[in-house]
Order: structure tokens, then C-alpha cells, then sequence
């Protein structure tokens, strides 16, 4: 009976296994497969034919690119039955054809010497493909570049609904066209320095035929023209500057953006913008799986996919980078994606966020788990002290202790510092040892010292013109010998003298006579005490009457410099000041009524912070006096400030004016007789003038420079 059961079963499996192969082939047979690819010249045109077994009820979707030169064919629910997956052609421009079969499809990449157009055709059975010469594939555009973006698959003229532009955030230019349906052709070029896109079998309502000005809006796009051609409407756009575009369709939405060729380090390629290799897609409800095995096909990277991505989509792009075609894929369906090495994960955005929101959870209780070591670092340049500061926020001591004591180290990590020999001991983990390594070697550096030198020069230029006169008289009658008496006698002379005062020898008067002037308007001038004169006497010996008339005048110049250059060497950040000068005593009143001695300073000062740039300038922060004595006062000596505060940038070893002070005080000064004084030329005797130029300038003029080795040394 057991061995009767055991023959039924063993019948049973064969029938079973017999079912399922026939069943396999004839699956096999229902889906279709590729039995044959041959390579030929017809005419000077290649054609690569592909031999099926079940003809194809539609020309299969392909997407070509340039750089390599490869043009690539989808076969749905078809099976490679070539027993090979590398056919070697080459012939003309075709290379070799790689037949790739997965998830029920069959890929033929066609490799090529060079980028060219091809287009398709049915005969039967089998597809023929045709490649367009090379020798015109310069002046025709490659498969990529053709002129339809999508077969237009509408037969009645259908408006367009809308035509908007948005700005991205990424500072892109985003033109808007909403379709009457997902069956529209578009035709899109570039013409010179624009664009141009026709929508086939469409039209255009009247307040939509416009003209935008979109410059405003800060992107490569300045104007959108709108019009009606035929039964197409035809949208030029026109930008400036070098950029780059990218078209895709979403449903009914057609999109065009313009962007600037830049540098974006989030993106999947490294260069300017998106980079990659171009390709052209065209599938309508693709299962979102299949479709990122595409692009692991065509970009060579290992592509991962969590079980969580599913859905379908459709899209349309033409002359795309693959790494922006797979942003836009993964932003629509709310993806996104993690690199390790070589290998791309994709997985829905809160997936991504969970699974390292729990990486992070489990390193850090691994680290609350690891044992502490104590390692000591030997510092060279900076202070033990400062640099525990740096590690903990408790300053120096053990740090650590509490939870959130430490700034740089862990929960449980703990600093000293020995300042004797200039060491810190830190017990941590031996990670966090490794990142505190590292960060003593770049804090424990040398820092670079800096020669500040500055020259504080003072110019004063005076002059002054001063003219007067003396004009007086005296009769000796009355003061020898009264009405009746005296005479000196002889004849009318005139008598010259250098001064007012000595005529009375020299015009024969007798001595102890006083000649008063009755105008007394000499020359004169501040700071200078004497001038020059000129004088002269005319008297007539029978009337016993003097005339005596003195001319002054004085002409001063001055001119003077001073120069003050005081310097010094600080390090990188580091304040320093350098001042010389003197200390005045002055009274100062205490509130108990007693009477002290204070002092005031009057000093030349120069304080400075440097701070060296990464580009080798020096920013400086300057305070700048010099004082000098003024004036004496009751309460005592006053004090003359000059004083400039400043922030500015120099050139390793320029030379800059940070400020100065220019001071120029004139002054004409006129005394005279009223009335007399007024006269034309004779006025001159009763009157004198004086003119006075004073001129002050201060200068402050800063030179910094970088000391190196080479610098000390000298």
C-alpha cells in the first residue's frame, strides 16, 4: 500500500513539472522574445535589424546620449532568447549591441563611435532601426536634440489654458504651459540665445497672446512671447547670459526651466548645475521600480529601493542630465536618497529620516557605553589653561561632571591643565580623544606676529604783513623860552632817524624835549617784538615848530615740522599700545576740602589690535594721540588732544592715511583815523594794516606688515 502511495506521488510530481514547463514556453511564447540582431549598409544608411518572435504592437520607447554615444531600446514583455547578451557589429558607426534582460523586458543598447539620429520602423516580425549618416549628424541635430519633444497624438485643435512664469528658489527661470491634456506634441529648440517651443494642433485665447517682461525677477529670462501660428501655438523665450535648460511634462503640465551654469554641491554630480550625461525618457504610466532600473542601467551606479517605493508615473523628458531627471522623480514622489560609497539607497524622506534618526540614537548609546581612557597632550604655543577653557565650559579643573558642563567632550569626559609643564590630561572615549587630538593640532599653533609702524606728522606755515605810521610835532616856544624869547635859528632842515624816538638829537632840540605824537598807529605783529622803522623830522628854526613822522613795517614767515614715529610688534589679535610723552601736576579739590596734586598726561599713543585675513590683509583697530602742552590756567596746565579711533583694512606691508586734520585761520586787520583815514594816498598816514595766514595739518599714516622667519632673523 506504501509503495503504491510512493509511485502515485512520484507520477504525480512529473505531471505537475511536465504542466509547469509547458506553461513556462508557453508564457514564453505570449510574451514574445528577440531571436535575431543583424548589422547592414543599404544604401550608405546602417540599419540594425532585430528579428521577434511576435510582432510588436508599437514602436518600443528609447532615449539616446552623447558622451558615450549610445542609443538604448525598451522591449515590454519580452525575453532575450539570443543566448547572448553582447552581439559584436562593427560596422560604419555601430560598435557592438548589448541585449539586457530584467523584471520582463528586454534593453538593447546600441554602442556607437559617435552621437547620431536614428529613427524606427516595423516590418513584421522585426524592427528596423536606421542610423542617420555621421557625416550629417554635425549639421542635423542628434536623437536627443530632435525637434518633436513628444508625439503629438491629438486630432481636433485644443486651447491652451494657461501660460505663467514663476522664479525658483534656486533662482531659475520656470515657464508654466498648462496643456488641454497629456497628448499634446511639443516641438522645442534653441534658437541663438533663446528658445523656442511650438505646441502642435493647439491654440492660444486672445488673453493669453502676450508679452512678458520677466526681468525683474532676477533670473537667466528676460521675455516670453506668446503667439499663434497656424493651428501651433509657438512660446519664444529670451534670456541672457550663460545658462542652461531643462524640459519635462507632468501630466498636463509642460515645464521649461532656464538656470544659471553654478555650482550646487547638494546635487548628485560635482561641476557647474547638473552635469551628467543627457537622456530622453518618454513612458506612460511606468511602474516607479522599473523606471529607477533605468536609470541604473544607464548611469552604471548601484541603485537600492526600499520595499516601500511603489506607485507609477508618467513623464516626458527630453535633453535632461540624468542625476536632475532623477531629483525630479524623487521630489515628486517624495523621495529621497542616501550615498554610501558607490551605492545609491532610495527610500521614501521619512524612512531616510527614521532609519538615521536611529543610527545617531544607537552611536550615542554605544558612547555611553564605551570605557574612558586619559590621554595627556604636551602644548608648544598656546596655555593650557585657555585650552581647557576651550574644551569645557567649566573653565579649568575637572570639567564633565555635570550634564551639561562640557562643550566639546562627552557627557563623561573630563579636562585638566598642569601649568608648569604646559599639559592638559582629558579622559573620554577613545573617539572623542581622537577629535580632541585633532583639535589641539589646530589650535596649537604659532601665531603670526605683526610690525605695526606709524608716523604722525605736524605742519604749521604762519605769515604776517603789518604796516604803520607816527605822526607828531612840537612848537619850542612854548617849552623854551615861552612867546617872547627863544629861537633855535638857522634855516629849515630836515632830519631822518630809525626810530620816533631819536629825532629830538637830531633835529637840533634841546635834549629832554618830549615829541608826543598825536597818531600813534605802529606796526605790529603777535609773537614778534621788534619791527623795522624808518623816521623823519622837518623843522623851521624861526617859528621854533617841529613835523616828526615814523613808518613801520614788519613781514614774517614761519614754517615748521614735526614728525612722530612710534611702532611696535604684537601678535594676531592681540591688543598692544606704545605711548611716551609727559605728566602735568594740576590741583584737584577733595571733597573734605583738602587740596591735592593730580597729574594729566600729554603723550604720543599708539594702541592697536591686528587681525591677519586668510587672504594675508590686516584689519587693524587704532587708537591714535598725541598731546601736547597748551596754555596755563588757574586750575593748571591745559592739555592739546589730538585723537583719531578707527577700523581698517590694509595690504600686507601698504602703506594708508587713516585720518588728519587740516586747520587755516586768516585774518586782515585795519586801524585808522575816521574820516582821515579815508583819503585817497594821504589817508596811508593815519592808518595801519595788518595781515596775518596761519596754516595747520596733522597727518596719521599707518604701515603694517606680516613678520616671517626671514623678517626676524633680519
Amino acid at each position: 500500500m506504501k509503495q503504491k502511495n510512493v509511485a502515485m506521488m512520484g507520477i504525480l510530481r512529473r505531471t505537475v513539472a511536465v504542466a509547469v514547463a509547458a506553461l513556462v514556453s508557453t508564457v514564453a511564447l505570449a510574451q514574445g522574445a528577440i531571436q535575431g540582431v543583424t548589422g547592414s549598409i543599404q544604401g550608405g544608411t546602417e540599419v540594425l535589424r532585430i528579428d521577434l518572435t511576435e510582432p510588436l504592437a508599437a514602436l518600443p520607447h528609447g532615449f539616446a546620449t552623447q558622451s558615450p554615444a549610445r542609443i538604448a531600446l525598451d522591449f515590454p514583455e519580452t525575453l532575450n532568447a539570443l543566448g547572448s547578451n553582447l552581439i559584436n557589429i562593427n560596422q560604419g558607426n555601430l560598435k557592438s549591441v548589448n541585449v539586457v534582460q530584467a523584471q520582463g523586458r528586454s534593453r538593447v543598447v546600441l554602442n556607437l563611435k559617435q552621437a547620431t539620429a536614428y529613427r524606427t520602423e516595423l516590418q513584421g516580425k522585426s524592427l528596423l532601426l536606421i542610423l542617420e549618416p555621421v557625416a550629417n549628424a554635425s549639421s542635423v541635430a542628434p536623437a536627443v536634440q530632435k525637434t518633436t519633444f513628444a508625439e503629438d497624438q491629438n486630432t481636433s485643435t485644443l486651447p491652451i489654458k494657461d501660460v505663467d512664469f514663476r522664479r525658483s528658489p534656486d533662482g531659475a527661470g520656470r515657464i508654466i504651459v498648462s496643456l488641454p491634456n497629456n497628448q499634446v506634441g511639443v516641438d522645442l529648440r534653441q534658437q541663438g540665445k533663446g528658445l523656442s517651443i511650438d505646441f502642435l494642433h493647439s491654440s492660444l485665447p486672445e488673453g493669453l497672446r502676450r508679452r512678458l517682461d520677466v526681468a525683474d525677477f532676477a533670473t537667466p529670462v528676460q521675455l516670453i512671447n506668446a503667439t499663434q501660428q497656424g493651428d501651433r501655438v509657438r512660446i519664444t523665450i529670451e534670456s541672457n547670459g550663460e545658462w542652461e535648460h531643462s524640459a519635462y511634462q507632468s501630466d498636463n503640465q509642460f515645464v521649461v526651466e532656464v538656470r544659471q551654469k553654478k555650482v550646487d554641491l547638494s546635487k548628485l554630480s560635482p561641476g557647474p548645475g547638473y552635469s551628467n550625461e543627457k537622456l530622453s525618457l518618454n513612458f506612460q504610466n511606468i511602474d516607479l521600480r522599473a523606471l529607477l532600473g533605468v536609470f541604473a542601467d544607464f548611469t552604471n551606479i548601484n541603485i537600492v529601493t526600499s520595499d516601500t517605493v511603489n506607485g507609477s508615473m508618467t513623464l516626458r523628458l527630453k535633453d535632461v542630465p540624468w542625476d536632475q531627471a532623477l531629483q525630479i522623480i524623487m521630489e515628486a514622489k517624495g523621495l529621497g536618497q542616501r550615498k554610501n560609497g558607490n551605492v545609491l539607497w532610495i527610500a521614501p524622506k521619512d524612512e531616510i529620516d527614521d532609519r538615521t534618526k536611529k543610527d545617531y540614537e544607537a552611536a550615542l548609546a554605544i558612547q555611553k557605553l564605551e570605557p574612558l581612557r586619559t590621554q595627556a597632550f604636551q602644548l608648544n604655543y598656546a596655555k593650557a589653561d585657555a585650552i581647557v577653557e576651550q574644551l569645557t565650559k567649566a573653565g579649568t579643573g575637572s570639567g564633565g561632571t555635570g550634564g551639561n558642563s562640557t562643550r566639546f567632550l562627552s557627557e563623561r569626559g573630563s579636562a585638566i591643565s598642569e601649568p608648569r609643564t604646559n599639559q592638559i590630561f582629558v579622559s573620554d572615549t577613545p573617539g572623542k580623544l581622537e577629535e580632541v587630538r585633532k583639535l589641539i593640532a589646530s589650535l596649537d599653533v604659532a601665531v603670526r606676529q605683526v610690525l605695526i609702524e606709524a608716523r604722525i606728522v605736524e605742519a604749521r606755515d604762519s605769515f604776517g604783513r603789518s604796516l604803520g605810521v607816527k605822526l607828531g610835532g612840537s612848537d619850542m616856544r612854548a617849552t623854551r623860552g615861552g612867546l617872547g624869547g627863544y629861537s633855535i635859528g638857522g634855516d629849515n632842515r630836515v632830519v631822518f632817524g630809525s626810530s620816533y624816538a631819536n629825532l629830538s638829537g637830531s633835529n637840533g632840540s634841546a635834549s629832554g624835549v618830549t615829541n608826543t605824537p598825536f597818531i600813534n598807529l605802529p606796526a605790529s605783529l603777535s609773537n614778534v617784538n621788534s619791527v623795522a622803522s624808518f623816521a623823519l623830522s622837518i623843522f623851521n628854526p624861526a617859528a621854533n615848530r617841529f613835523l616828526d613822522l615814523e613808518i613801520s613795517a614788519m613781514e614774517a614767515d614761519n614754517q615748521g615740522k614735526v614728525i612722530s614715529s612710534p611702532r611696535l610688534i604684537t601678535a594676531d589679535q592681540v591688543k598692544a599700545w606704545i605711548e611716551q610723552g609727559t605728566e602735568y601736576p594740576y590741583s584737584v579739590t577733595a571733597p573734605n576740602g583738602a587740596t591735592t596734586i593730580a597729574f594729566k598726561k600729554a603723550v604720543l599713543k599708539l594702541e592697536v589690535t591686528p587681525q591677519i585675513t586668510p587672504e594675508g590683509n590686516i584689519i587693524l583697530d587704532l587708537d591714535v594721540n598725541k598731546d601736547t602742552r597748551g596754555e596755563t590756567t588757574v586750575q593748571g596746565v591745559a592739555i592739546d588732544t589730538k585723537h583719531i579711533k578707527t577700523q581698517v583694512l590694509i595690504e600686507n606691508g601698504g602703506t594708508i592715511v587713516i585720518g588728519g586734520i587740516f586747520e587755516m585761520e586768516e585774518a586782515n586787520q585795519e586801524n585808522k583815523v575816521p574820516f582821515l583815514g579815508d583819503v585817497p594816498v594821504v589817508g596811508n598816514l593815519f592808518k595801519n594794516k595788518t595781515k596775518t595766514s596761519e596754516k595747520r595739518e596733522m597727518l596719521v599714516f599707518i604701515t603694517p606688515k606680516i613678520i616671517t622667519e626671514r623678517t626676524a632673523q633680519r
